[in-house]
Formats: C-alpha cells, structure tokens, sequence
C-alpha cells in the first residue's frame, strides 16, 4: 500500500524492462501514448553471454540486446525508463481524469517518483528462477550449461551433454533435447522424478538416466567437463542444460484479484488483457513457462496495439 500522492500521470506504466516490455514501451511510443517503464534491472537472463533465435540479432549477448532497444527508446519523447526502480504495489482507483491505477515504487535513481498514475497497466515481470542446489553451478550456467533448448541447443549439438532437474517434466525435456545429441545423460539429483516407464522409454531413445545424488560440477572457467555424483563416480559431459523451478515475480499485484493459473501466472485472453479491467501481461509473467526473446516481444508489441484500441474504444478482432 502507498499513501504517496502521484506526481506523474500517464496512459500506461509497464513493469517489467525485458524483451516484453521494452517491446511495448516502442510501440505504445509510437502511437503517441505517454509510458513510464519500471525496470529492475535484473534480467534472469543477465548471466547469458548469447541470446538466440531472435530474427537479426542471432548471438547477441542480452544486455546488448537491451541498450539497442534503450537507444531506440530515446527516440520518443513521451517514453521514460525508470531504470534499478521497483514496483512495491498497484492499486486501482477512480480518478475522475481516467486513471485507474496507482503503481507504487522503490527506486535507488534520482527523480524517481514515489508513484505513478496510469490508465493502463502492463506487466512484463517475468520470472523468477532457483536453480537445483549444486555447489558449482552457476560458475557454468549460461556459458556451458544453459536453461532453453530452443535458445542454445544447436551450440551443443551432437556433444555428450548432460540434463539436470528434480522436477516431474524432466523426461518430456530429455526427448525435446535429444533432437540435438545422441549421447544424452539425465541426472535427477536424488530426486523421484522419472519413474520406471518413463526410463524404460528414455532408454529405448539412448538416453541414459542417473539417479544418484549429485555432489558438484567439475569443469573451468565456464566450460563444464563433468559431473561428479557423491560416491565419487564422474561423468563426462560437454555442456548441458538445467531445469529451474520458476516463479512468477508477481508479488506487486497482492491487492488486486487477478485470475492466476495453477502455477500462479497471469490468465490472459488471446490479446493479454487478464481479467482486470485495463490491465494487461506480456512475455513470461503470462505464460506456463520461459519463452525465446522473441516471442516475449512478440507478445508485448501485441499487447500494445490492443491497449491502444482499447483506450479509444475500438474492439478488434485482436
């Protein structure tokens, strides 16, 4: 909750400084709507060193990616980037002007406001990510170990690779990754998460599953070389992938009573809108699952018209 009066009104605030919502904020940009963009500055994609799949840019590292679309962004006037500022609460009112939302922050740049109007609001948070509880993990994630086989699987193809998880999808993700090698090992860290059938299948496909605990990751400066399990036994891989747990970061939306699905995402219709009244998500914050760069933009430029249309009062087949 915020007891801070709004010293800055406009059409829409996003929240959310990825590929969703810079996405947004240029076209909104462009269709002369005014916009306050809220970014953390914590991409979950921060430890990436390449982004692929995105038609142009195909291995650009995600921050570059980012100052592009800042750099593109300058371009228009009534488009503002609150940047290591956070969104604490969005709360509705019924301003007789036509705001209808209040969006409460925390940030640590000068002239950030305490809170922002808006008539209309897009989230583009995102998701949080944990990791399985290995030592040595993250000195290999996003260089040789990698969470999307769409985005970094041709880098590795054909490499004796290994897929570590303790979630219940892991054999679905095996067969999706064993498009790309042959030698493929899937390391359930302990974890009852492949049961026996499913491991029988794996196995007529040339999968291998390990189930025993794992004690580290060995390798050097990024890239990984093996994985070593807590008897002592090491098994050489090449690269690999992981399955996180995600979280949608959505703690901001507590006094609003949005439709979530079963993982806690926002429920939208075909064109983002959720069941809030002038409140829209693009990219992961809407989704069942992390997506490639591209389609979250995708998604957010989306987004964007039909907020236009909506604002003037213009349905669509959108």
């Amino acid at each position: 909750m915020t007891d801070a009066t709004p010293s800055t009104e406009v059409d829409v605030v996003i929240v959310g400084g990825g590929p969703a919502g810079l996405s947004a904020a240029l076209n909104l940009g462009r269709a002369r709507a005014s916009v306050v963009v809220i970014d953390a500055g914590r991409p979950r994609n921060a430890a990436t060193l390449r982004s692929h799949g995105f038609l142009t840019r195909d291995g650009v590292p995600p921050l570059e990616l980012r100052k592009l679309a800042r750099a593109e962004l300058a371009a228009y006037p009534d488009v503002r980037v609150l940047d290591r500022t956070v969104a604490t609460a969005l709360l509705t009112t019924d301003a007789s002007n036509g705001m209808r939302f209040i969006a409460a922050l925390q940030g640590r740049s000068p002239g950030t406001p305490p809170a922002v109007a808006a008539r209309s609001v897009i989230v583009a948070t995102g998701l949080r990510e944990t990791l399985p509880d290995i030592p040595g993990l993250r000195a290999f994630y996003g260089m040789t170990l990698f969470s999307c086989a769409a985005c970094d699987a041709w880098e590795l193809q054909d490499r004796p690779l290994a897929l570590i998880g303790e979630t219940p999808d892991l054999a679905s993700r095996a067969r999706l990754i064993a498009r790309w090698t042959d030698r493929l090992t899937v390391f359930t860290n302990a974890a009852d998460v492949v049961d026996t059938v499913e491991e029988a299948e794996l196995a007529a496909s040339g999968i291998r599953v390990e189930r025993r605990a794992i004690d580290d990751l060995e390798g050097y400066r990024g890239t990984v070389s093996a994985v070593r399990l807590v008897d002592g036994t090491t098994v050489p891989i090449e690269g690999g992938f992981v399955r996180p747990r995600w979280h949608p970061a959505l703690d901001f939306l507590s006094s609003l009573d949005s439709e979530r699905d079963e993982e806690g995402h926002l429920v939208v219709d075909g064109s983002g809108r959720t069941s809030v009244d002038g409140l829209y998500a693009a990219g992961d914050a809407a989704a069942p699952g992390p997506q490639q760069l591209i389609v979250a933009a995708g998604q957010g430029a989306r987004a964007a018209a039909v907020l236009v249309h909506d604002l003037v009062g213009v349905r669509t087949a959108h």
